[in-house]
């Protein structure tokens, strides 16, 4: 896919996996940036049915916000350029490091047989990596993958798939979901803050275009 040589270099959005427990990150570039993203918020109140009319306008921690986006996967430069990874794998791998988001990995999988057959009771369930949705300088978000729907519409002569769409379904963990001492919480505390910033500058710039006084409000 050819771009004008004159035009701006656009960021890219991105998925990131932090793994506690191993040193390197992994970064899942989107090949092309999806033209459209559906966000749906959910105030957290107090109650539904509010006993104590003072209490109307209570909320018990931020929003609950879910991120629906179709991310298109596409392998027809690459083949053109001959690119190794492509002409042997086609998106194979790309699909591969989106899924792998929602799999236990496989050694803790491991350990755990291994512990449940020398007679372990009590067995952790494996943690999932921290998983950040990566939407430009602003929007730096933990999430949860709440579901992940691939539908692969091409094919090379292996059956390896060269063009897909993925739809994925984000949960927006908040610092209603993570201990104080967590990483996510620092991380989704700052995005708040810097959306707070932002809508100061239009709280301003609307206030003066209003040219009337809500004190009387």
């Amino acid at each position: 896919m050819t771009t004008f040589p004159g035009s701006p270099r656009l960021l890219k959005g991105a998925l990131v996996g932090m793994d506690p427990s191993r040193p390197t990150r992994e970064i899942i570039l989107f090949q092309y940036n999806p033209e459209t993203l559906t966000r749906r918020l959910e105030p957290r109140a107090t109650t539904e049915e509010r006993a104590d009319k003072t209490e109307s306008y209570r909320l018990t921690g931020p929003p609950k916000e879910t991120i629906t986006v179709t991310i298109e996967l596409d392998a027809a430069d690459q083949l053109e350029q001959g690119d190794e990874e492509a002409v042997n794998s086609g998106i194979y791998p790309a699909l591969s490091a989106l899924e792998t988001l929602v799999y236990p990995k496989s050694e803790t999988t491991k350990e755990n047989v291994s512990l449940a057959q020398a007679g372990n009771i009590e067995i952790i369930p494996p943690e999932a990596p921290m998983t950040l949705f990566v939407w430009g300088d602003q929007r730096v978000l933990p999430v949860r993958i709440t579901s992940f729907s691939i539908t692969e519409r091409a094919y090379d002569q292996k059956l390896n798939p060269i063009r897909a769409e993925v739809e994925l379904s984000l949960e927006v963990l908040s610092t209603a979901d993570f201990r104080a001492s967590h990483p996510g919480h620092d991380i989704f505390l700052t995005h708040q803050t810097g959306k707070e910033k932002m809508a100061r500058k239009k709280i301003v710039s609307s206030s003066q275009q209003l040219g009337t006084s809500l004190k009387s409000f």
